[in-house]
């Protein structure tokens, strides 16, 4: 299976935080609105079917349910699932969790959703070349599917690890290695070899200071990408 089982365990024992907005999640939380924005704007979430791969505790997929999408939210972290299911009894939100990893979702329903989302996930597994694929595999032929990660370079490893682990203690130390952070044209690489069509790549800036963020053309730490699975 595709997964690092020091990395389940690393956010199985965060998950109970994962909706206090000033935890270790804190970044997530700051982020996640421009994130949703994004997604909405090229896609119109009304009524489209999506999928969130690697959902941890649900902040994204209750944030597209809230745009009307009927959303499945997966993740191998059972703990990270019951704590995203329990918060859907506050929220009153729906979303379909499952505990499934996405390449066996792949081979049970291939082509079933009209939108497929992977953010903050890639750089956490052994082969993220094998969740691209799967999530061209899951994304019905012309729809769209979006990622983020972080770039591979000196900034990046200066700010999002020896800034935000270490300097501003914004995340916990080792959240995150840096060898297996992937450059932009690492990412639409896999992305083309899987049958996609890369449409945008664009930068996250995010200051822990005031907690805002925005879209720029610095890719070069936080970025996203937007692809389309060819007809």
């Amino acid at each position: 299976m595709n997964v690092d089982p020091a990395e389940l365990k690393k956010f199985s024992e965060l998950a109970h935080r994962w909706w206090d907005p000033n935890s270790e999640f804190k970044p997530l939380h700051d982020i996640n609105p421009i994130r949703l924005e994004w997604i909405e704007r090229h896609t119109r979430l009304q009524g489209k079917r999506v999928l969130d791969v690697g959902c941890g505790g649900g902040l994204l997929s209750e944030g597209m349910a809230t745009f009307g999408a009927k959303v499945t939210g997966i993740d191998l972290a059972e703990k990270t699932l019951a704590v995203a299911k329990l918060h859907l009894l506050e929220s009153g939100q729906a979303v379909d969790y499952q505990l499934i990893s996405v390449e066996a979702m792949a081979l049970q329903v291939p082509a079933s959703f009209d939108v497929v989302t992977c953010l903050e996930m890639l750089e956490h597994v052994p082969n993220p070349a094998s969740v691209i694929q799967a999530c061209t595999n899951l994304v019905k032929p012309g729809g769209q599917v979006f990622f983020s990660t972080l770039n591979r370079n000196p900034k990046a490893w200066l700010f999002a690890v020896l800034g935000a682990e270490y300097a501003l203690k914004l995340l916990p130390r080792g959240t995150h290695d840096y060898n297996h952070f992937i450059k932009p044209a690492e990412l639409a690489t896999y992305c083309r070899r899987a049958g996609l069509t890369v449409t945008e790549v664009v930068g996250l800036n995010y200051n822990p200071f005031t907690r805002r963020c925005s879209l720029t053309s610095d890719t070069q730490v936080n970025y996203l990408l937007r692809a389309q699975r060819n007809d």
